[in-house]
């Protein structure tokens, strides 16, 4: 999955550079989303979103503001809020619908399962080799068919070389044990920042497997040891929001 300071500020630029909108009203919006952007980033999502909802208010037509905005609403936990972000994101740039992972991850989190596995088998057409992709697919329709039926449809993946995604892979389809994982997360001698990351990933997808087989114990130990790596990716975030649900007790 792709990083927030990579799409989000890529996309800023494009907004900027292309024309997405009237050039009268160019500096204005470009502070707006160039702002709301830099906030994002600071974890700030409350003023973020102000921006971005400005933004809006200006250029109902950008794209961009919409996608940021739905963002920032993920991550400050306003579910509903960004499934309609990404979904008139979409609506005004078809052609990005492919990539829009994070429309998926918030389907997920809306119980909209089937248009989260839509998403999900979408994004393989965009990228091919991302198991968090595959992963999410799962979960969607683990939700819907069961755990069997999710890890027997997994969307292929052979050579995602992050570690230890190739191990979570085989854990969701019934080929590795949750201490695989683990021990491949610790595998060699990591930095200590990579071995953070690794242990993200590593704890935040136990917890979500663990979830989804109705082991909500084990589920909620992973989920809120993930979220103490704190990684600077949008992925740590859903682990934020996930963990506040568990606060809540929304299971």
């Amino acid at each position: 999955m792709l990083s927030l300071r990579t799409l989000a500020c890529g996309l800023w630029a494009a907004a900027v550079t292309t024309g997405a909108f009237a050039q009268d009203a160019q500096v204005d919006l470009s502070d707006l989303l160039r702002r709301g952007t830099e906030q994002a980033q600071r974890r700030e999502y409350a003023p973020a979103i102000e921006q971005f909802t400005a933004a809006i208010k200006q250029a109902p037509e950008n794209s961009t503001a919409w996608y940021l905005r739905g963002r920032a609403n993920f991550c400050a936990g306003n579910i509903a809020e960004s499934v309609a972000d990404f979904d008139q994101h979409v609506k005004l740039s078809p052609d990005a619908q492919s990539r829009q992972w994070e429309r998926g991850i918030a389907y997920y989190y809306a119980g909209e399962f089937a248009k989260g596995a839509k998403q999900f088998e979408l994004y393989q057409t965009y990228h091919d080799q991302d198991v968090e992709n595959s992963v999410w697919r799962y979960l969607c329709v683990a939700k819907e068919q069961g755990v069997e039926a999710a890890a027997k449809n997994m969307l292929p993946i052979e050579r995602d070389p992050r570690i230890p995604m190739m191990t979570i892979y085989d854990l969701y389809r019934g080929k590795a044990k949750p201490e695989d994982v683990l021990a491949s997360a610790r595998a060699g001698e990591p930095l200590a920042a990579e071995l953070n990351s690794r242990l993200f990933y590593a704890h935040l997808y136990l917890g979500l497997w663990y979830e989804a087989a109705g082991k909500t114990e084990q589920a909620r130990e992973h989920l809120l040891e993930a979220e103490k790596h704190k990684i600077g990716h949008y992925m740590w975030d859903v682990a934020h929001v996930h963990a506040e649900k568990l606060r809540k007790g929304k299971e």
